[in-house]
């Protein structure tokens, strides 16, 4: 819907903490599930813009770096009633900006993807959405020797350092972030953490994720753990494409209800083929 009063002065500044709530307005205003919560933890790990005029907070564009060579950019929302004006791409551009040279990341939808191609960003891969409550975990079998328990204590450095590799960049810092928040399973071998998921509050119930495992049988055994003790309740993932686990999340119960296109910009960094993401923390972060 255009603005239908276009002569509104703008102002961009920068996203301040008390922007949060006019953030989560506008976040419902265009139908995400985002809680005031989820706001408050991906402000905490970046920094972005937001637009304003007289009407109060109209747009708003996040960025987060991942050490010095790599970020990733999301929550770009403009009001329904400012959309029109440029208010996306001047958000988008001035968080591009503020990232400088590093390699960037971003999931967009369809009405997005088109502006990001024009800032030389490229499809990478798709992120399939899955979510419900009417679903029935299977038991998963392990390879003798591994089994699954509750992370410990001192886990931590491990988890960033799995996830780290899986993704080819650092990314310590969020799992440090969401361990303060977030219960956690691990996949362990005669004492070896070889992969873990973690499963938190999000939007309309929970979310698992990030799920970080060899392979893909494992992966559905740390996701079943979470289904298995949660069977009933409104639950979320977001799995790649080609993790070949949207059509098992179907068959439990899981539909795929949307898809979006994984996009970059700069050198995507090679990951490690022994170890990736078979679940994404959220489409902000990746």
């Amino acid at each position: 819907m255009a603005d239908l009063n276009p002569s509104r002065t703008l102002i961009y500044r920068p996203f301040a903490e008390t922007d949060l709530p006019a953030a989560h307005r506008l976040s419902q205003a265009v139908k995400w599930p985002h809680r005031l919560d989820d706001w408050r933890f991906v402000l905490q790990l970046g920094s972005g813009f937001v637009a304003e005029d007289e009407s109060g907070v109209v747009g708003t564009a996040l960025g987060w770096p991942f050490g010095d060579a790599h970020a990733a950019l999301g929550m770009v929302i403009v009001s329904p009633e400012h959309q029109g004006r440029g208010i996306g791409r001047e958000l988008f551009s001035r968080v591009l900006d503020s990232l400088g040279t590093r390699t960037i990341f971003l999931h967009a939808t369809p009405s997005g993807e088109p502006l990001y191609a024009k800032f030389g960003f490229k499809a990478t891969g798709t992120i399939d959405q899955h979510q419900g409550a009417a679903f029935q975990p299977p038991l998963i079998s392990l390879p003798p020797g591994e089994r699954l328990r509750p992370l410990g204590i001192n886990d931590g450095p491990r988890l960033a350092e799995l996830a780290s590799r899986a993704a080819g960049y650092e990314r310590g810092a969020v799992i440090d972030a969401l361990l303060d928040f977030a219960n956690g399973i691990a996949l362990d071998r005669d004492g070896e953490l070889l992969g873990f998921a973690l499963f938190r509050r999000f939007g309309r119930g929970h979310v698992i994720g990030p799920v970080i495992a060899p392979d893909a049988l494992r992966a559905q055994a740390l996701i079943s753990h979470w289904l298995a003790l949660h069977e009933g309740m409104f639950l979320r993932l977001d799995v790649p494409g080609d993790s070949g686990l949207s059509d098992w999340l179907q068959g439990l119960g899981l539909p795929r209800v949307d898809t979006v296109v994984a996009m970059a910009r700069g050198a995507v960094p090679a990951r490690e083929p022994a170890l990736r993401a078979f679940g994404i923390v959220n489409q902000a972060l990746g």
